[in-house]
């Protein structure tokens, strides 16, 4: 399954929530942090896979990929005006947008460490001042994170709705799992996936990104992100270029 389908279950538990603005500003705090350290304000950005965050950025243009039909008909409703591009088709806009947003640990979608790399060198090859992405720790990951994240529960007046991912970790790679989604409310459930995922420590994207032509590499200590599906706090992690002053 693909990272387009994990992040409609994003969109999903986005649309569940009653405090979407609080959760919008935490959000949008991060980019501004990021910005900030960078002195840099983008005139143009390409997300990859849906995120709240979509909603409030008000760059000149804005680009998505990897999202299905219901998240563009969903963005077309709440008034953003955005382009869609094929992910198949992002070779042909090499160095075209100014940031690349990748969150929820994008680069650990993957089969195996080939894959791995080659995705960090497609998205590299995009952007022309930085790529925000993020990523657990999982040099340090504890035992009990292992095979389940931790669990999301949102609240809507009596509703409850349940999030809850198991990696189902091979037996012959301990750094590459299946991840299962499960989306529970009280008898019924949805199942995402499952996704094929690799571990990526934090060295090793930087020496990805690095031979992909990054400039810096830069896990920022103080910036924490949290997935709407599951309570494990991620990384915030930026990957300049030359191209950025």
């Amino acid at each position: 399954m693909s990272f387009e389908s994990y992040t409609d279950c994003l969109m999903q538990a986005f649309l569940l929530h009653t405090k979407q603005n609080e959760i919008l500003k935490r959000k949008k705090e991060i980019l501004d942090e990021v910005s900030y350290f960078h002195n840099y304000s983008p005139s143009n950005v390409l997300y990859i896979g849906f995120n709240p965050l979509i909603l409030i950025d008000n760059t000149k243009t804005i680009y998505v990929t990897e999202v299905s039909n219901n998240v563009k008909n969903y963005l077309n409703k709440a008034g953003v005006k955005f382009n869609f591009i094929e992910y198949k088709d992002l070779t042909m806009y090499a160095k075209k947008f100014d940031v690349v947003i990748a969150l929820d640990e994008f680069f650990t979608f993957a089969k195996d460490e080939i894959e791995q790399k080659n995705k960090v060198i497609e998205i590299c090859r995009l952007a022309t001042d930085y790529i925000i992405t993020t990523c657990r720790d999982y040099k340090n990951q504890e035992f009990k994170d292992k095979e389940f994240s931790l669990p999301a529960l949102i609240k809507n007046g009596n509703d409850n709705n349940i999030f809850l991912e198991f990696h189902n970790y091979d037996a012959q790679d301990r750094n590459s799992w299946q991840t299962s989604l499960y989306k529970i409310n009280g008898n019924n459930f949805e199942n995402f996936g499952p996704y094929a995922k690799k571990i990526m420590f934090f060295k090793q994207l930087a020496k990805f990104s690095h031979d992909a032509g990054a400039a810096s590499f830069h896990v920022h200590k103080n910036l924490m992100y949290k997935s709407l599906i599951k309570k494990n706090y991620e990384h915030v992690i930026s990957i300049r270029f030359n191209n950025g002053n």
